[in-house]
Parts: structure tokens; C-alpha cells; sequence
């Protein structure tokens, strides 16, 4: 009986399998839902029965697992870079000019349409699915791997039964895009409206909310696609030579690709398919906002190689601005943590490229004035990139004479207090103004600055209107009681959104981990209280100069304006604010939490220490880091060499000394070789770091 379960189980799968790739990778249907659903319910009641026969890539692993905590982070290994941008076709040409000058000839260039989702990296190991992480910053995305299988599009473990049969890669990253089809947002918004809730924005949001939710079973409710359009780490498998090779070999082992991908054997074809999917755009079945364009020989991808930032050897065409016209009704003015008060728009609702806007920022008074902008206008909105909202100009010839000026606060809309003007920027005065503080909170706890992991906006805001948060130091003693009682908003399995205790996990992970914060050192708390003029590479300046927060608020104007990164205005400024109570108490308060006020960076270059050994090849010098780096993390590795003493830039010139190049490095690779900077790889930097730590 088992080894005919055995049998049925495999047959199955297979069956199911084949039906997805059939559906995601061919666009055939070998069968309808409802088949597709019956056989998925037999399947899982057999792995129900005999235990010992789960496959962790079945197709049942699919359905949705148990609400998960949170996102970890993962390190890709190779960046996920962004893209650069182009808006005419001006810019295009000047690309391929540019391609052309460096190979000698006019390349062979792939097309396609610029899908509006979410990018993710799969990573497959002996062909099984182990991970799918999001992009995040390009270095280091969300571990998203429960939410990803439960997409059907997704394949769990990679099949060889193409008609070629190519092996498999022992390692396989594939890049791609998740998002959700037309026919399935208005679906989900039909239902929605049924059950009198609101309706999804937009598709791009639905995807990245569905991506992001803390329930698997809304993923495994939504029917979300996926289209891999690159590659990150490969390691064993067939020779590729060209992307188009690469599309072709996904294909094979059933990964769903574009298949509105066009071949271009000149610029002009180029051109051609950018204004032909532009002419269709209305027409698709899921979102598109451009056209993505690449050289197709991967030699000479490596041959135009990449900048800090994207690769030489693709481009994104944007497609123009949707623009509509609504009516401005209300301007309120927004305090952040710098004080800074920001002018937000409300407006009539309006679709705009896909999603509903109501709301903009208008930037600053001057912004304002320059526009004429006045309540009750109707005014020209678009979207920024086909993401942000932005009001472009009043429709003048729809003046009727009601309109009103937009006048500037007077006083803080928050507090009541003071407002000052520097340029075309409006501030509160007060520093104690409750706005200010929770914008502040809001940062200090980011991962640039203290690091405290689970503080998201929404449960900090909960601390303070419970009282629990007064004071930046409240954050190193919560109560573990009354922190359980808070409440987290996630999505259930319909797409509601439901609130839930936050757990005992999530307590103990945000105090462990502000625990962990209080080590963090002088250079990191000056970064995360969010003092105006005062940002990331001033407080490391302040750091390498003063051993400690006292010494450091003693110094004058005059001792800070010697510095590097700070001047005149920005000196006088700090005096000013290191010398206020309410500054010190901060100061105080966090030392009485146990958070580290000593600069772990002093200690390597005071005269006179040990750690300041003139034998260390990093102290003094200023560093370049470049290209990916597979042995260091870039953020660890940026604190290790600060606290040895070097300076970290982000720019070659003249004053480097060392430039470290990872794999894919670009410009400042090529700017270094140019001046004659010393050039490390990593093996070299690891040798270094070694002997010097033993010596």
C-alpha cells in the first residue's frame, strides 16, 4: 500500500507541476481551477496520511503556512543594482552612443516591457528552491521565501524535462519581477466591494503589501505572477554566452519569462519596440511603465561593466507621466524630526497611473509661491517616476476668482511654538515640540542609526500615545508587560487588515536587540537623534576628534569649525545645541540607560594608544569600497575600517589612498587606476586586516 501511495503522490505532483509551468511558462491551461484544486486536496491528503512521503518542493507546500513574526534580513550575494533612467529618446541614443564607443560596434539589445511589481531574487541550490528575498536597498533585502511559495508561478524544484534537457546549475539566482495581474487586482476589488472594504489603491501596492504580509495564507489567497528577467550568482550548470541564451534556458527548466520580450539587431529596432509597447501599454494584462533595454552578449556586459550604482550595459526607457486634474482643497503643514515643516496637499481623489491620490507634498513655501498655487485650484497632478505624487502647476484658465492665497503657519501646527525661515525652508523652534520628537524616535531606531529591530512606525506611535515612550532613554528599559499588550496591524487570509498582539517574540527580539544598541558608540547616537545640521558623516568627524560626549559638547565654535565636514554655519549651529539643557539631559539620560557615549573611533587615533600603532595600514588613510564585495558585508565593513582609523568615502579623488574593488566594479575602479590610487582586492584587504590585528 505505501509504495502504491508512493506512486500516486509522484504522479500528482508531477501532474500539478506540469500544470503550472504549462500555465505560468507556456500561457496553455491543462486543466481548469477546479481540477487544479481537487487534485492539490487529494495530493495533501495523502501527504497527511503517510508523513514520511513530504517533499518540502511539493505543490501543496504552496497553500500557506503559520503567520510569521517577522522578515530577516538577507545579504545577496551578488547587489541587486537599480537601473538607470532615461525619458526621451535622446537620452536613448546617447546610451547606445556610449555602448558603441566603448565596443567598437553597435550591439545586439533585448527589450522588455518594464513590469510595474515587485523585483525579487530566487535562489536555488541543486535545483530547490531556498530562499526569495526582496531587493531592499540593492545589498541587503527581506527574507520572503513563505510568501514566495505560495505563488503558483513560482517553481519550488526546477525540472530538466525541456527539450533540450540542460543540467541544472548547482547554484542558481534568478532576478526577476513579482506582481499582479490586471484581471486579478479588479478580482480581488470585485470581492472586496461585496464585503464593503476598501478597495486596493493599486496593483504594485496589493503585490508589495501581499509580499510584505506577516500571513503566508493571503499569498496562497492571491493569484500573484512572476517573470525572471536576470541573474545573480550561477554556479555550475550549461555555458551561456547571451541573455537571450540565459531567457532560453529558464524556460527550459520552467521558470515563467517575458515572453514579449523582442530581439533588436540595431539601435533603431530599439526604438521601434519602446514606441510600439508604448501604443499597447492600455492593452496588457499587468502593469507597464517603460522598457528596459540591454546589451544581450554577457562578454560584453563585462566589457561595459557597472558604476557604484547600476550597470553601463542596460537602460530603463519611462514612459511619460500620466496627468490628471483634481482640485486642490486644504494645505496642512507637517513637522519632522528636524523641525522642518512641510506642506502637504490634499486633493479631490484622483486616479493616476493606477492608484488613487488625495494627497502630495508641495516641498516649501517658495515652491508654492513660484507654482501660484491657491486653494481651490484645479491643478495638474502626476506621478514622479510612476510612484511619487506631485501637483506640477494650477490650471489658470480655470480660475474662477474664488481662490485663496497659501499662507505660511504662523506659529507650529503641533506645538504652538515659534517658526523661523532659513531660505525657502520653514522650522519649528521648539525642541521639545511632541511632532518633532516622534519623527525622531521614528529614526533613531532605522538600521542606519541605533539598529533597534521591531520598532516599525505604527508600534511607536503606540508607545508614545500610551505613554510608555517620553524620552529617547525609554527605549532601553520598555516594560516587557505592557509592551505585549500593544498591537500590530497584519492582513488576514481575505486581505483585511487585523489587528493582533504583538507576541512575546517580538518583545524579547526589540529589547534584546536594544540591548545590543546601547554598545553602538558616540558616532552612531550623534546619527540617530536627528539633530539639524548635524548628519551621518559630521557625527563620525566628531567622534574621531573627541573621546567622549562631555568633551565633545565642551567644544567652542572655533574648535569645530577646524574640522573636517563641518563649517562655519554648521559649527555655530552645534555650539548652540550642544550647549542647550534640554540637549544635555538627552546626553545624560542615555548614558544613565547604559548606551555607550565614548567614541569607539577616538580610541584608534588618539595620540598615544595603542590601537593608534602607526603599523596599522588603515589609520589615516581614506577608503574607497567598490563593486561587490562576496567576503564582507559593506555596512560591517565600513564600521571595522572607521574604528581602525580610516575615513570611508564615497568618491575617488586625489586624497584616496586605498580603493578596495569587489567583482563588477565600475567608474571609481577605472577613476582610481587613472589618478594611480593603490588598489586592494579582497584578498589583499583580508591579509591586511589579519596581520594587522595580530600585531
Amino acid at each position: 500500500m505505501h509504495q502504491i501511495a508512493k506512486s500516486k503522490v509522484e504522479e500528482l505532483r508531477e501532474l500539478l507541476n506540469r500544470a503550472n509551468a504549462a500555465y505560468y511558462v507556456d500561457a496553455e491551461s491543462l486543466m481548469p481551477d477546479s481540477e487544479y484544486d481537487r487534485l492539490l486536496r487529494e495530493l495533501a491528503a495523502l501527504e497527511e496520511k503517510f508523513p514520511e512521503l513530504e517533499d518540502p518542493a511539493s505543490p501543496t507546500k504552496r497553500v500557506g503556512g503559520k503567520p510569521i513574526e517577522g522578515f530577516l534580513p538577507i545579504t545577496h550575494r551578488r547587489p541587486m543594482q537599480s537601473i538607470d533612467n532615461t525619458y526621451d529618446m535622446e537620452g536613448f541614443r546617447a546610451w547606445v552612443a556610449r555602448c558603441e564607443k566603448t565596443l567598437g560596434h553597435s550591439p545586439h539589445l533585448i527589450a522588455d516591457p518594464k513590469i510595474d511589481g515587485v523585483a525579487v531574487s530566487l535562489r536555488y541550490v541543486k535545483g530547490v528552491l531556498e530562499y526569495a528575498a526582496t531587493r531592499g536597498d540593492g545589498e541587503i533585502g527581506n527574507d520572503v521565501t513563505e510568501n514566495v511559495r505560495a505563488i503558483r508561478a513560482v517553481p519550488l524544484r526546477l525540472s530538466r524535462t525541456g527539450k533540450r534537457s540542460l543540467a541544472l546549475p548547482d547554484v542558481l539566482e534568478v532576478r526577476g519581477e513579482i506582481y499582479m495581474p490586471n484581471a486579478e487586482f479588479h478580482r480581488i476589488n470585485a470581492e472586496r466591494a461585496l464585503r464593503d472594504e476598501p478597495l486596493l489603491a493599486n496593483a504594485r501596492n496589493a503585490t508589495t503589501g501581499t509580499i510584505k504580509s506577516l500571513d503566508p495564507a493571503v499569498a496562497a489567497s492571491r493569484r500573484l505572477a512572476f517573470i525572471a528577467h536576470g541573474r545573480g550568482e550561477s554556479i555550475g550548470g550549461p555555458q551561456i554566452d547571451s541573455h537571450s541564451e540565459f531567457i532560453a534556458a529558464l524556460k527550459e527548466w520552467h521558470i515563467p519569462v517575458n515572453r514579449l520580450s523582442v530581439q533588436c539587431a540595431s539601435p533603431d529596432h530599439g526604438i521601434a519596440a519602446i514606441e510600439y509597447f508604448a501604443s499597447q501599454r492600455a492593452t496588457l494584462a499587468f502593469g507597464v511603465y517603460g522598457m528596459v533595454v540591454r546589451v544581450n552578449n554577457f562578454a560584453e556586459q563585462e566589457l561595459l561593466g557597472v558604476t557604484e550604482k547600476s550597470p553601463r550595459w542596460i537602460i530603463a526607457f519611462k514612459y511619460p507621466a500620466q496627468r490628471e486634474v483634481t482640485t486642490l482643497v486644504h494645505v496642512e503643514w507637517q513637522v519632522g524630526k528636524g523641525g522642518t515643516l512641510t506642506p502637504r496637499a490634499t486633493m479631490e481623489p484622483v486616479v493616476v497611473s493606477g492608484s488613487t491620490v488625495s494627497h502630495a507634498t508641495l516641498h516649501n513655501i517658495e515652491e508654492i509661491r513660484r507654482k501660484d498655487l491657491r486653494i481651490g485650484d484645479r491643478v495638474e497632478v502626476e506621478k514622479a517616476g510612476e510612484v511619487i505624487p506631485q501637483v506640477v502647476a494650477p490650471v489658470l484658465s480655470a480660475r474662477v476668482g474664488t481662490e485663496r492665497p497659501i499662507e505660511p503657519p504662523t506659529e507650529c501646527p503641533s506645538c504652538g511654538g515659534p517658526i523661523i525661515q532659513e531660505g525657502p525652508k520653514l522650522f519649528c523652534a521648539n525642541t521639545n515640540c511632541p511632532a518633532q520628537f516622534l519623527e525622531r524616535l521614528k529614526w533613531f531606531v532605522g538600521r542606519d542609526q541605533m539598529a533597534i529591530e521591531g520598532l516599525g512606525e505604527r508600534l511607536i506611535e503606540q508607545l508614545v500615545q500610551a505613554k510608555i515612550v517620553s524620552h529617547f532613554a525609554d527605549l532601553f528599559r520598555l516594560p516587557r508587560e505592557a509592551m505585549a499588550k500593544l498591537e500590530s496591524e497584519s492582513v488576514n487570509k481575505s486581505g483585511k487588515v487585523v489587528q493582533r498582539r504583538i507576541g512575546e517574540k517580538t518583545v524579547d527580539t526589540i529589547i534584546a536587540s536594544a540591548n545590543e544598541a546601547r554598545g553602538r558608540g558616540l558616532a552612531r547616537v550623534l546619527a540617530s537623534l536627528g539633530i539639524r545640521h548635524l548628519g551621518t558623516s559630521a557625527g563620525k568627524t566628531l567622534a574621531r576628534k573627541y573621546p567622549d560626549a562631555d568633551a565633545m559638547m565642551a567644544a567652542t565654535t572655533q574648535d569645530l569649525e577646524a574640522l573636517d565636514d563641518i563649517g562655519q554655519i554648521t559649527a555655530a549651529a552645534l555650539t548652540r545645541d550642544f550647549s542647550d539643557p534640554a540637549m544635555r539631559e538627552t546626553f545624560r539620560r542615555l548614558a544613565e540607560c547604559g548606551v555607550d557615549m565614548k567614541s569607539k573611533e577616538y580610541r584608534v587615533v588618539s595620540a598615544g594608544s595603542a590601537a593608534a600603532d602607526d603599523s596599522d595600514p588603515f589609520r589615516g588613510k581614506t577608503i574607497v569600497l567598490t563593486g561587490s564585495l562576496a567576503s564582507f558585508d559593506r555596512r560591517e565593513l565600513t564600521e571595522l575600517l572607521e574604528q581602525r582609523g580610516a575615513k570611508i568615502s564615497g568618491s575617488v579623488s586625489a586624497k584616496t589612498h586605498i580603493v578596495i574593488a569587489g567583482a563588477e566594479a565600475g567608474s571609481k575602479l577605472a577613476r582610481a587606476q587613472e589618478l594611480g590610487v593603490d588598489v586592494w582586492d579582497e584578498a589583499r584587504l583580508r591579509a591586511a586586516l589579519d596581520s594587522s590585528s595580530q600585531s
